[in-house]
């Protein structure tokens, strides 16, 4: 009974290393993503934020492109969690700007959302290569005031 016992005691200890990789790779897996998911957030609102700017009715002269991308550049610098590694996302204003009441001004913010750890972990066990980014995108459409 006693070699049975000896036999066993660093057994834990094996499991726990053969588990713990895949351990690391979901929970860094859940954060990875939930910042995408919260970086999406922040486009997204960030578009609104751009597009209720233009809109909103001023004696001329109304709001220019500059100046909605103005706007949408600083609520990113504010919200946006990028760990330094990325750059300003790209705002389009492919409709123009408001010129008349009832228009549609549509404002696109395009960010790439560089991932911290993930795509070089998994690509380290499987041999190979995996994206190291997203493009995360929102559109917003409004009509002008």
């Amino acid at each position: 009974m006693k070699t049975w016992r000896k036999d066993q005691r660093g057994a834990s200890a094996v499991e726990f290393a053969i588990v713990l990789p895949l351990l690391v790779v979901f929970v860094f897996g859940i954060i990875e993503f939930g910042l995408v998911l919260y970086d999406k957030a922040v486009v997204t609102n960030a578009s609104r934020e751009g597009a209720r700017a233009g809109i909103v009715f001023q004696p001329d002269p109304r709001v220019d492109e500059a100046e909605i991308r103005n706007v949408v550049n600083n609520y990113c610098s504010s919200w946006l969690i990028t760990f330094g590694t990325s750059t300003d996302p790209t705002v389009t204003v492919p409709s123009g700007t408001c010129t008349n009441a009832g228009d549609e001004l549509a404002v696109r913010v395009a960010y790439q959302y560089d991932f911290l750890l993930i795509p070089d972990f998994l690509a380290a066990f499987f041999s190979g290569t995996m994206p190291g980014s997203i493009d995360v995108s929102a559109v917003t459409r409004m009509r002008c005031e």
